[in-house]
């Protein structure tokens, strides 16, 4: 598998924000988001081809039961299936990152599905060469409703990163065209990458919230750490 880094941190986003965690981060994308906080995952991919024991034995004295496969795209991955399998085998609580263009049926403690908005389309970067392709990848529904039908997956939050209010009408029409999603699952997180470009933004954020009875989604590991490898 190309893995971008391997490390132990606190889980800053989602159902498990505050959980420590051993995070493993994919290297690769299928999609090009503007804002993308990890773009040594995705927009330059680096990284190093490691094989599924070696990620295990990196991984093995970590102390929390918790892993989190993340990316890029965990998705493309060849052997994220027997990853995932090895995982469970060894009692570990699996959540899978992605953002729900890919699909393969994986047993799956938590999947945390975050399905891109059309404030993530990058027409302005390099002068839009990779925005048509973004646009018309970003939202697969028949890859959405997959998941949110799956037997295989014990719990599935619904994440969203939100730049202006006028996003809700996009991602209420999302909600709707999959069906049958529980507000409570849902998740709205302020698009920043800094502690000041997220309260800018948190404040309505919260209160769309609180009118919808989706939940706020905090990023932790920008408070804790600000934005930056191995966190």
């Amino acid at each position: 598998m190309k893995i971008a880094e391997i490390f132990y941190s606190i889980q800053g986003e989602g159902q498990y924000a505050g959980v420590p965690s051993a995070f493993i981060r994919t290297s690769g994308c299928n999609l090009r988001c503007v804002w993308c906080d990890t773009p040594y995952a995705s927009w330059l991919p680096r990284g190093r081809t490691m094989s599924i024991p070696r990620i295990l034995a990196q991984i093995k004295d970590i102390p929390s039961p918790h892993v989190v496969i993340t990316g890029g795209e965990p998705m493309l991955q060849p052997d994220l299936p027997e990853l995932v399998r090895r995982l469970n085998a060894r009692k570990r609580l699996v959540t899978l990152e992605t953002a729900g263009t890919l699909w393969r049926p994986l047993r799956l403690h938590l999947a945390s599905v975050s399905p891109k908005l059309a404030n993530s389309t990058p027409w302005r970067r390099q002068g839009g060469r990779l925005a048509s392709a973004h646009e018309s990848g970003r939202i697969r529904l028949d890859v959405l409703r997959r998941f949110a039908r799956s037997r295989l997956i014990s719990m599935i939050q619904w994440k969203f990163v939100v730049s202006a209010p006028d996003d809700l009408i996009e991602i209420e029409d999302i909600l709707k065209r999959i069906g049958s999603v529980n507000p409570a699952d849902v998740l709205l997180m302020p698009q920043g990458a800094t502690p000041a470009e997220l309260a800018q933004r948190g404040g309505w954020v919260a209160q769309l919230c609180q009118e919808r009875g989706f939940r706020f989604g905090p990023r932790l590991q920008i408070a804790l750490y600000g934005n930056r490898p191995g966190t």
